[in-house]
């Protein structure tokens, strides 16, 4: 895969992930010109419904809708994302190469195991990443993030911060809607629950993030740093 600064970088253990969590935070920021990309670390090969390919072709456009520049998937093992130094590091190359500024992935608190051990597989790469001789030997140069943020998909938990996503949800309801295998019942052939109103469960989710926020609509994130606000507690300033 070809080398893309990147301001965002945001991974998913399947293709949906992202989107369920932080697909309005993507639009919103894609439309403001930032260079945003998701990797899948695996290709939801041992997904109930659909196939990887066509998986791939929902993926795609998906981040069509949302404006992303760069999407890839790893060939990780669904259902195997075990704590390996094999898997970090190329999760690693992955941030190597992609240099971004701010890396997501999902929270570790998750039905899915997947899902946490996605996190834990992140959070362990972003780390190495910044190691001047760890991976030497494939010749990209170390990067440190600025920060590491981790997005909710499954559970609803209280967030450190939210992002108003407003004038963005419907791009991510879109983006959702274009994974017809997982969340079409007509399509399914497998009954999960991700066919039963799943779609409007992430809606109401963020509206009510939203609503505590005072604004329509609005996604979770979670930080295990404390967060510097650039405004003083009055509004003021920068």
């Amino acid at each position: 895969m070809e080398a893309m600064k990147l301001d965002m970088l945001a991974f998913g253990a399947h293709a949906d992930d992202v989107e369920i969590g932080m697909g309005g935070t993507i639009a919103k920021y894609a439309a403001e010109g930032k260079s945003i990309g998701i990797c899948d670390l695996t290709k939801a090969e041992m997904s109930s419904n659909g196939t990887v390919d066509t998986r791939s072709r929902e993926a795609n456009e998906a981040a069509g809708i949302l404006g992303v520049k760069m999407r890839e998937a790893l060939d990780l093992p669904d259902r195997g994302l075990f704590l390996k130094d094999e898997y970090i590091r190329k999760i690693v190359r992955v941030i190597r190469r992609n240099t971004p500024d701010i890396v997501f992935a999902p929270y570790f608190d998750d039905r899915h195991p997947d899902h946490g051990s996605c996190a834990r597989l992140v959070e362990e790469a972003v780390f190495s990443a910044a190691v001047r001789r760890y991976d030497e030997e494939h010749g990209l140069a170390p990067h440190r993030p600025k920060a590491l943020y981790f997005y909710m998909i499954n559970g609803f938990h209280k967030p450190d911060f939210v992002v108003d996503v407003s004038d963005t949800i419907h791009l991510k309801i879109n983006a959702l809607n274009a994974y017809e295998s997982q969340f079409m019942k007509g399509a399914a052939t497998f009954d999960t629950p991700l066919v039963n109103g799943y779609i409007e469960t992430v809606e109401a989710r963020e509206k009510l993030f939203g609503k505590e926020a005072g604004v329509a609509y609005a996604e979770g994130f979670i930080s295990k740093k404390p967060l510097l606000i650039h405004k003083d507690l009055l509004g003021e300033g920068k």
